[in-house]
């Protein structure tokens, strides 16, 4: 099937036409996706301000991890279900908009970046507090923070590709 044919098909669904009749979804859901957008890239940036040491730097990284690093994959099940409301609702606009791909692309880095964190600190609880590993952390910070601003773009943009 091509892009063009599955939004088509998704088009006609049941469901599709309803969320498309019921005025209210769309900007319901759309509201929870920000709000959920909010939580996720503010945890995700108290984190990277934390690795860079410009937050709570007097602190544990485990404790600042411990308080933040939910908020932003729990979140995601929430962004995960309202998105794809959202692409039913309107699945050309979604699927075939450059914006949107972006925004995909990017969410899938900053989604490898926060695992490499993880990863990196579950491997060295002293990443990003000890001196060795504070350039590697800042760096890793850095880009998340490009990354998961750079969703917050795209995802507007989305509304003028349309």
């Amino acid at each position: 099937m091509t892009l063009n044919q599955i939004c088509h098909w998704i088009d006609q669904t049941a469901l599709s036409q309803w969320i498309q009749i019921a005025g209210w979804v769309v900007p319901t859901v759309q509201t929870i996706h920000i709000l959920a957008i909010a939580v996720v890239a503010s945890s995700a940036l108290m984190l990277d301000l934390r690795l860079i040491g410009v937050f709570w730097a007097n602190r544990p990284l485990q404790t600042v991890k411990a308080r933040f690093l939910p908020l932003v994959w729990w979140p995601l099940l929430v962004l995960l279900a309202t998105g794809l409301i959202m692409i039913i609702a309107e699945p050309a606009r979604s699927l075939k908009n450059p914006a949107f791909q972006l925004k995909m692309g990017l969410l899938i880095a900053a989604l490898i970046v926060t695992s490499l964190f993880q990863l990196l600190h579950r491997r060295n609880t002293s990443f990003g507090d000890a001196a060795g590993s504070r350039a590697a952390a800042a760096t890793l910070a850095v880009v998340s923070i490009l990354l998961w601003s750079s969703i917050i773009f795209a995802g507007r943009w989305i509304a003028y590709f349309a």
